[in-house]
């Protein structure tokens, strides 16, 4: 394969622990109702089994910069891919809420390791000019994770009548979680097929091997062993990268350390995800059929990836500050729509109802804010996160972002289900608040990181 294109298809294979990582997480939107009837389980019961896998991610990424810190990106990457397997298997077979929510937990694991080691990983092969649209690879494989979960669990339906129909020996909704299994095996086999990160390799003293990766991935007119110096230079060769690294000397988080995690939480804190683990209950509560709400929510997870291919497309000319100030704008005005329209629909038995006029325009606020957020701050969260750091800190820095990610994530999906039967309208008021501030926090927090070398980053 000439060098032209290799960087492409080593950061593409890592970008599909991303795809899982979305499949994993969106899968159980589909099934929630079903669940809720089949177990017999309240909203509390019925978060926790949505959300379980989150706070394992959580614990699961903060350990994860760590352990590729000490055994390397790739092996991590394999790891993955058999829990992800496992995952998918167990949760199809679960005979319990019980079982089905430790399996979900093992899927987290798989989901948190995912989440920090291919971003890392593709970052530390990119060229510095492609460093942006490469390391959006990963946003691309998690919305893409996202729409497929969707886009099987609406064929599903759409062939056997309902989620909680029988389908052969099988539920419909146990299909949706054992299709989990394609992708995994896909991405356990390519992960043999990469070489580990150069960046990883000079950490360790292996200077051979990663002058020969360098030598694959980097241009023609690069000077390997100007670039191995550089590397070599920025790791303080005197000891291994640690937690430490991101504690000053006045025994306080560094600054880049603080703005990682306030940008993690704003990312999730906007609500996102609402719109993929719960849209399918939410349409339905407010007088969309179940068929029409499947429909709607794989529409909009197709608008989630055009979104994202438009942010790859733009990173690395703009620039990633701009796109989170214009994101932060695009964010306000949709769910501030959102918590009008909700907030003033009329209550049947408890729930909001959309009328004809209502109901569209929620619609087009929703995707006005999958657009917003999807070409913005969807595009640059992994692509910052694994940049902003230097090389010592990059494995535990991005460890403590991305686990903040999931930990924000867990509490707006365990909470959502809970708020929303108190007022739908409240709770994206909410969101526009966080959005609100996320503007805010992007001017004055987050630094350029366009065109600048992985070498120069400055805590």
């Amino acid at each position: 394969m000439s060098q032209r294109n290799i960087v492409p298809r080593l950061a593409a294979s890592a970008a599909l622990g991303g795809l899982l990582y979305g499949y994993d997480t969106a899968v159980i939107n589909g099934a929630t109702a079903v669940i809720k009837e089949h177990f017999h389980t309240g909203d509390a019961v019925l978060g926790l089994a949505v959300g379980s896998a989150l706070i394992t991610g959580c614990i699961s990424a903060l350990l994860s910069g760590r352990i590729a810190d000490k055994v390397g990106r790739v092996p991590m990457m394999k790891i993955a891919a058999v829990c992800f397997l496992v995952c998918g298997i167990g949760c199809a077979f679960a005979p319990n809420i019980e079982i089905l929510v430790a399996f979900r937990v093992f899927g987290g694991f798989a989901a948190g390791v995912a989440s920090v080691v291919a971003p890392m990983y593709i970052t530390e092969i990119s060229p510095t000019r492609q460093r942006g649209v490469l390391g959006s690879l990963q946003q691309l494989g998690i919305v893409l994770g996202i729409f497929v979960s969707l886009l099987v669990n609406a064929l599903l339906v759409h062939v056997s009548g309902g989620a909680g129909t029988m389908m052969g020996p099988m539920m419909t909704w146990q299909w949706m979680f054992l299709c989990m299994c394609v992708p995994a095996l896909i991405y356990g086999v390519l992960a043999f097929t990469i070489p580990e990160s150069p960046r990883y390799l000079v950490a360790q003293g292996r200077m051979d091997e990663a002058a020969g990766v360098l030598a694959k991935i980097d241009d023609a007119e690069i000077d390997v062993n100007g670039q191995l110096a550089a590397i070599r230079a920025s790791l303080s060769a005197d000891r291994k990268p640690s937690f430490r690294d991101l504690i000053g000397s006045n025994g306080r988080l560094k600054p880049v350390v603080l703005a990682a995690i306030g940008f993690m939480i704003l990312n999730q804190f906007t609500g996102i995800n609402v719109i993929f683990y719960y849209s399918n209950s939410l349409w339905s509560a407010v007088g969309f059929s179940e068929k029409d709400s499947f429909t709607i929510t794989a529409i909009t997870s197709l608008i989630n990836i055009a979104a994202t291919v438009i942010g790859m497309t733009i990173i690395d000319r703009v620039g990633r500050k701009p796109m989170l100030l214009a994101g932060s704008v695009g964010m306000v005005v949709a769910q501030g729509g959102l918590t009008v329209l909700f907030g003033t629909a009329p209550m049947v038995g408890g729930s909001p109802v959309l009328g004809p006029v209502s109901g569209p325009l929620a619609l087009v606020c929703a995707n006005l804010f999958v657009v917003a957020f999807g070409v913005t701050w969807g595009t640059t969260s992994w692509v910052m996160l694994s940049e902003m750091f230097p090389n010592t800190m990059r494995g535990a820095g991005m460890a403590v972002g991305t686990a903040t990610q999931w930990l924000s994530n867990f509490v707006v999906t365990v909470s959502f289900p809970v708020l929303l039967g108190i007022n739908v309208g409240l709770v994206y008021g909410l969101f526009a608040f966080f959005a609100f501030v996320s503007f805010f926090f992007a001017l004055k927090c987050m630094h350029e990181t366009k065109g600048v070398a992985l070498e120069d980053m400055r805590a």
